[in-house]
């Protein structure tokens, strides 16, 4: 019988946030009536005036394999030059191609708990040894920078994974603890994603660190734009970096709607800032509302947030019912927990109203 490799038959499904199609077409619920607080990308919508301009894309030749417009104009926008620069389908694909170009059999892939999966499937598929560091629920699940260090200089992982404000828990590390571990990983690579940086309180730029020949840095246009349904994101590192992912990225890997698309929303400069301050009145909001319903809302600095409910599962499908979409944490190892995305102040009222209907 013809199998495939080990470590691939024995990897997991992935599990992720957003519209699970086939379960609502057992439920009976139309995808469109859905209210979606499982995902955690920028609730206001794209740019205006979007749509119209990616109705003028070639779809009829190949994208531009380098997505050269696009890289140039975030490398202007960065401060940075184009060879530090890779143009990803989203920063998940960008996992996969570190794991694809460092990590080989036998090679340890230091991971943080809970965080996001794709870390360690992407690491396993390359068949490394994952090594977790967990933190705990009575620390708010703070990853301490002193115990990542530890970690890294006991064990000499390959790569390290490091979310920064990490998903699902939204805890943000400071500067000087990147540099700290920096200085501990010589020879190891440091993928720090910042997904969610642009929804951060009092974030800081690390763009400034790639001249350290072990950090990549990872992020997401998807998240900050709404780009959901394109896939957009970046990677940006010292050139010897970027050169080896280049090896192993595949052609075309962006297409041209997906490219358009970047380019027309990095024109927007007040974009982010507008949205910043919506979301955060709304995450305000969010969260005294579900305090007076007597549930646990854990810390977080950027737009999603841990609710402790109890029955995760059950709390979800219950929602799913009404037609509100939650993130069930189990798979992140929190069988107790939700995770809510912001959304704006209507739809926040929504799910307040659906959760007292509940008995909540």
């Amino acid at each position: 019988m013809l199998r495939p490799r080990w470590n691939i038959a024995q990897l997991p499904a992935a599990k992720h946030g957003g519209i699970n199609y086939p379960e609502l077409l057992k439920l009976g619920i139309s995808p469109a009536e859905v209210l979606d607080f499982s995902v955690c990308t920028n609730p206001c919508g794209p740019p205006g005036g979007l749509k119209e301009a990616l109705a003028t894309t070639d779809w009829e030749h190949y994208p531009d394999s380098e997505s050269t417009v696009l890289k140039t104009r975030l490398a202007e926008k960065l401060d940075v030059s184009t060879t530090n620069l890779i143009i990803g389908s989203g920063s998940t694909e960008l996992f996969r191609l570190v794991a694809t170009a460092y990590l080989a059999p036998g090679d340890a892939a230091l991971v943080m708990q809970p965080t996001y999966g794709e870390y360690e499937l992407a690491s396993q598929t390359a068949g490394a040894q994952i090594i977790k560091l967990a933190s705990r629920e009575e620390d708010n699940f703070w990853i301490d920078p002193v115990e990542i260090i530890k970690m890294t200089r006991r064990h000499q992982p390959k790569c390290v994974f490091l979310c920064n404000p990490n998903n699902p828990t939204g805890q943000y590390l400071a500067r000087r603890d990147i540099e700290q571990i920096l200085e501990a990983a010589q020879d190891t690579l440091l993928i720090l994603d910042e997904a969610y940086l642009a929804f951060t309180d009092n974030a800081w730029s690390a763009v400034d660190l790639v001249d350290k020949v072990n950090l990549l840095l990872v992020r997401s246009m998807t998240k900050d734009y709404a780009l959901a349904g394109l896939r957009l994101g970046y990677g940006i590192a010292g050139e010897e970096i970027i050169s080896i992912l280049n090896k192993v990225k595949p052609p075309w890997n962006v297409n041209s709607y997906a490219q358009k698309a970047g380019i027309y929303v990095l024109d927007d400069e007040q974009y982010l800032e507008r949205n910043r301050r919506e979301i955060a009145r709304a995450k305000a909001f969010l969260i005294e509302s579900l305090q007076r319903l007597g549930l646990a809302v854990l810390p977080s600095r950027t737009n999603y947030f841990l609710v402790k409910v109890g029955d995760a599962t059950s709390f979800r499908q219950a929602l799913l019912k009404k037609g509100i979409l939650v993130r069930d944490a189990t798979s992140f190892g929190l069988p107790e927990h939700i995770r809510l995305g912001v959304k704006p102040k209507n739809e926040c009222r929504r799910l307040i109203e659906a959760i007292k209907e509940m008995g909540g």
